[in-house]
């Protein structure tokens, strides 16, 4: 089996090139968007603060993901010569860089809309799959990120990749960390769950999913096997995540955190009660005696 003659350029705007993977980034956010405003009421949240809060993840999505690309897997090119960090018409994004860009725009996002932090993470989980499974498509059409050579009925030559059959990595991380991962968040968040656990079980569902496809995925070629000659950077990086996903879950149903009056949202048709004055109340209490 031979890889899909796709082109990388989805067509052309005069001399600007639109990329495949340009426009899965766009279908990844606009997914995002629209699961949002669906599940906004349920979770007590407004439609027109989805529109916002997508805003900021996609700022952390590619600032996180291009600095995590550089910092994790080329650091001497960076030492070497700092402005590679803006070659961005060569490529290179992490998901690790790009999470932990997500979280950094969650934090300031949760604090500008004065919510709990855990609360953002947990609303946000389940519409993050859907874009990281049109991402993976987009590195598919690329032809990049192959997997390891398979006699496997469905492996695929990929140009740039030999003239042997390679596991298409790519698609299995777009079923697990895509597809898969989707369901089980959408079913896990459909019922009240303790906040921090739908967090907590995407960072140990996208773990385990990565972790695994890491075994038939061909390691960064400027890096190679890290140990034991099945060691990747992607299992490295990946790893705790799957212990703090777990550990997040425990903790969220041993000790349920209770969000503050003025970080969780107020549930729809609730009546809040006024402010009671204490010392109002004891100087009534003393005119009664």
């Amino acid at each position: 089996m031979t890889s899909p003659v796709i082109d990388p350029v989805a067509f052309r705007l005069g001399d600007v090139a639109i990329h495949w993977y340009g426009l899965m980034y766009l279908v990844a956010f606009a997914t995002g968007w629209a699961l949002g405003a669906y599940r906004a009421s349920q979770a007590g949240w407004d439609k027109e603060e989805i529109a916002d809060l997508v805003f900021y993840v996609a700022m952390g999505v590619i600032i996180g993901g291009r600095l995590g690309y550089i910092f994790f897997y080329k650091p001497g090119d960076f030492l070497d010569n700092p402005l590679v960090l803006f070659a961005i018409q060569q490529g290179g994004m992490s998901f690790h860089g790009g999470l932990l860009g997500v979280i950094g725009a969650m934090y300031l996002y949760a604090r500008k809309m004065q919510r709990h932090f855990f609360a953002v993470t947990d609303f946000v989980a389940p519409l993050v799959p859907t874009g990281l499974l049109a991402g993976r498509v987009g590195n598919f059409i690329n032809g990049e990120l192959w997997g390891a050579p398979t006699d496997l009925p469905w492996g695929v030559v990929f140009r740039g990749g030999g003239d042997v059959a390679r596991h298409p990595s790519q698609i299995y991380e777009a079923a697990l960390e895509g597809f898969l991962l989707f369901i089980v968040l959408w079913w896990f968040t459909r019922r009240p769950r303790p906040m921090m656990a739908a967090s907590g079980l995407f960072l140990l569902g996208y773990g385990v999913g990565r972790f695994a496809v890491e075994f038939v995925r061909e390691p960064d070629a400027h890096l190679g096997y890290l140990a034991f000659d099945w060691v990747t950077m992607g299992q490295v990086l990946t790893a705790p995540m799957m212990l703090a996903g777990t550990a997040m879950m425990l903790i969220a149903y041993r000790y349920p955190i209770s969000a503050s009056t003025a970080s969780e949202p107020r549930a729809e048709g609730s009546v809040s009660k006024p402010p009671t004055d204490k010392k109002a109340n004891k100087s009534k209490r003393k005119r009664r005696r």
